[in-house]
């Protein structure tokens, strides 16, 4: 099984929903896509994921988060996580709680852009 999902604009952000595997296999192409959308000019800089359905999220995964959340900071948005239990327990393994902003529900990661606007 691969990475699938979905984009959606909602209230100043792009929504992605995503299920699957967050691995070395599936890492460049989520990097790439992810990435041209934070870049794209007419397109909002807050994103959330959604990895509420994802399966397994690995260190290429994990080093793929980072590197969006950093790339969304720089063009003055932000990146919300939707976790899982396996997600977050994958995030804490590796002491990333604390960079990566970890959400219970999109209503609560859509809250917070919407309290930071």
């Amino acid at each position: 099984m691969s990475l699938r999902g979905t984009c959606e604009v909602r209230n100043n952000c792009q929504l992605f929903r995503l299920t699957g595997l967050l691995d070395a296999f599936s890492e460049p192409a989520f990097r790439k896509v992810l990435g041209n959308k934070i870049d794209e000019d007419k397109t909002p800089k807050n994103v959330i994921l959604d990895l509420s359905q994802i399966d397994f999220v690995d260190s290429s995964g994990l080093g793929a988060l980072v590197q969006l959340a950093k790339q969304a900071q720089t063009a003055g948005g932000t990146l919300q996580i939707v976790s899982n239990a396996r997600v977050t327990q994958t995030v804490k393994l590796v002491r990333l709680e604390k960079f990566l902003a970890l959400q219970p529900s999109v209503d609560v990661a859509l809250e917070n852009i919407k309290s930071s606007s």
